[in-house]
């Protein structure tokens, strides 16, 4: 995958989106640090990017290491419009899940090669 900085300045100088590209036919999004109401936009951007042109989605999710309502609010929509996979999430990410209720709804996967490799959901 191609490396492709958005300018984002989170509160490390990091951005928030590392990478994105095709892998097996999927699209994939990296994404790092703290995602909050002042950090998502350049995350926001490549997600319904890639919304508008593949039928799944796999954000890989080992390196963010916080997420706020804003974050799970994208994700939701994000799940509704297309087959969304979050890879490898963290202990923090797993928790906002499963408080909000939505571990049950959103499908994560232990790692990429798994996320990449499950079969697609009903639409």
């Amino acid at each position: 995958m191609a490396r492709e900085h958005l300018g984002n300045s989170a509160s490390t100088g990091l951005p928030v989106v590392v990478a994105e590209g095709e892998i097996d036919g999927h699209w994939v999004v990296r994404a790092q640090g703290d995602l909050d109401s002042d950090s998502v936009d350049p995350l926001f951007i490549a997600m319904w990017q890639a919304v508008a042109g593949h039928d799944t989605v796999v954000l890989e999710a080992s390196a963010i290491t916080f997420a706020d309502s804003s974050f799970l609010s994208l994700l939701i929509e994000v799940h509704r419009r297309t087959d969304l996979r979050i890879a490898a999430p963290g202990a923090a990410l797993k928790r906002l899940l499963r408080t909000a209720g939505v571990d049950r709804v959103l499908r994560s996967y232990p790692t990429l090669d798994a996320a990449l490799g499950a079969p697609p959901t009903a639409r």
